[in-house]
């Protein structure tokens, strides 16, 4: 596969002109659906819980994110469900869940020293919502376990513990259910309609676009905080905190932006993600070879390309059918050498929240489908003056009749996509499946060094 830096013209894609809504038909659906699941579990009940970190299984349901507080749904056949929220998430709730809920304000779920003195306690929410002594109680927090990492992993419950003794001192057998909404191939919230992957087009758009003004913008003199200005962000909710660093605070992986100066040969790195889409770009704040280091001249040859090569794999091998692993096998075929350090799983789903899970690792059996909203997220970590390279981005996978639909009920997004689709065709050299939709503005776009955005890495 022969790679080479040159110049490529980044065509504007556009950016979406009204929201996108879920029906609330939708939400409907989807309770039917897990109510239908937990049941063939065995199940006699559910709970769902959410916090403002981790609200992407609740929000999923009901629409509703809690902004301040904890939450509680309890779920049960032939019941309404029943949403339990704080002081401040009551009125929050009543407007932006679009379904029939019960809605029951829960006080010690709200912020220390609020008020807590008119609501019901817990005991007695649970036994209005129909939960009681006998029950198999199954919940969903915003993680489970396997069988190497407990002897019992059905029965590591992260939610809150004082939710969980509860439910037991009512006499319930309780659960770990989580994986019915977040396993890789089989969980819920794997499969996306048509509405949804929408509104990841939306805003992987928006994130995108933000890096693209960010690499067209940066220059030496700037702060971190200047430069993350660059992506104008809307508002949109974020999934991840906006990152942007240089020099050694690079070092730093996650950290905020801050007022350090970027200075002529910096690594540097930026992130934007947002609730469905994340974007990111890592390289050097430099023209070209000459501005480097003298350690990482050849930075383009030993790391950038390889890269490339890595990414053009990963998104030449995602389909429909195709096994996680088979995209694993092709990633390190080209970075599997230790130099490289990577580590963690090349592509994961991504939803609401960042990432959910993977089904893209070595030696699995999960199977991409479709409706799947995949990130390819292969992120050297090679601990030396070469830095690392990232090509971050969000693509979905969509079969005939999925396309049909997105085509027909969101004909502008659709038109992105396709252009978006030509132009990694004949601006970059990939060539994707029928099956994949590529959601970034900047999509398979790899500028290594930043002060020439204009130049890409491309495929021959």
């Amino acid at each position: 596969m022969k790679i080479e830096l040159s110049a490529v013209p980044l065509p504007d894609f556009g950016l979406p002109q009204k929201d996108v809504e879920i029906p609330a038909t939708t939400f409907k659906e989807r309770l039917m659906e897990l109510e239908r699941r937990y049941a063939g579990r065995g199940l006699d009940a559910i709970v769902v819980y959410g916090d403002r970190e981790h609200f992407a299984n609740l929000a999923y349901l009901t629409n509703y994110d809690p902004r301040f507080e904890e939450s509680l749904l309890i779920l049960q056949p032939g019941k309404r469900p029943n949403l339990l929220v704080g002081n401040e998430g009551m009125a929050y709730a009543t407007a932006v869940v679009p379904i029939p809920v019960e809605f029951t304000l829960y006080q010690p779920l709200s912020l220390l020293s609020q008020p807590r003195d008119t609501s019901p306690g817990l005991r007695q929410a649970l036994r209005k919502s129909g939960v009681k002594e006998g029950m198999k109680v199954g919940t969903v927090g915003w993680k489970y376990f396997g069988a190497g990492e407990s002897d019992n992993p059905r029965r590591w419950v992260e939610l809150p513990h004082f939710m969980v003794e509860c439910l037991r001192e009512l006499g319930c057998t309780v659960e770990n259910a989580t994986d019915l909404l977040m396993h890789p191939e089989t969980g819920l919230r794997a499969n996306n309609d048509v509405d949804q992957l929408a509104y990841f087009e939306a805003a992987a758009s928006y994130s995108s676009t933000g890096v693209r003004d960010i690499l067209r913008g940066i220059h030496p003199g700037m702060t971190e905080f200047e430069g993350i200005q660059l992506a104008k962000l809307n508002g949109w909710p974020t999934s991840m905190y906006p990152i942007l660093l240089g020099g050694k605070r690079t070092q730093l992986g996650l950290a905020s932006p801050s007022h350090h100066r970027l200075q002529l040969g910096d690594p540097v790195v930026t992130c934007i993600g947002l609730w469905g889409g994340n974007t990111c770009r890592a390289g050097f704040l430099a023209k070209g070879p000459e501005d480097l280091p003298a350690g990482p001249k050849d930075y383009v040859e030993r790391l950038a390309i390889p890269y490339f090569r890595s990414a053009v794999a990963w998104y030449e091998t995602i389909g429909l059918n195709v096994l996680g692993r088979d995209v694993f096998e092709a990633v390190h075929a080209h970075v599997g050498d230790p130099f490289f350090g990577v580590n963690l799983n090349p592509g994961h789903l991504i939803h609401l929240d960042e990432w959910v899970s993977s089904p893209i690792a070595r030696n699995t059996s999960d199977t991409l489908r479709s409706g799947m909203a995949l990130q390819l997220d292969i992120i050297p970590g090679t601990g030396t003056e070469y830095w690392t390279s990232n090509v971050e981005d969000g693509v979905a996978l969509a079969d005939e009749p999925l396309r049909q639909a997105f085509a027909k009920k969101y004909p502008e997004a659709w038109i992105r996509i396709q252009k978006r689709k030509a132009f990694m065709k004949e601006g970059l050299g990939i060539n994707l499946k029928p099956e994949v939709l590529p959601f970034s503005n900047i999509p398979g776009y790899l500028p290594p060094f930043w002060l020439s955005p204009g130049l890409a890495l491309r495929r021959l």
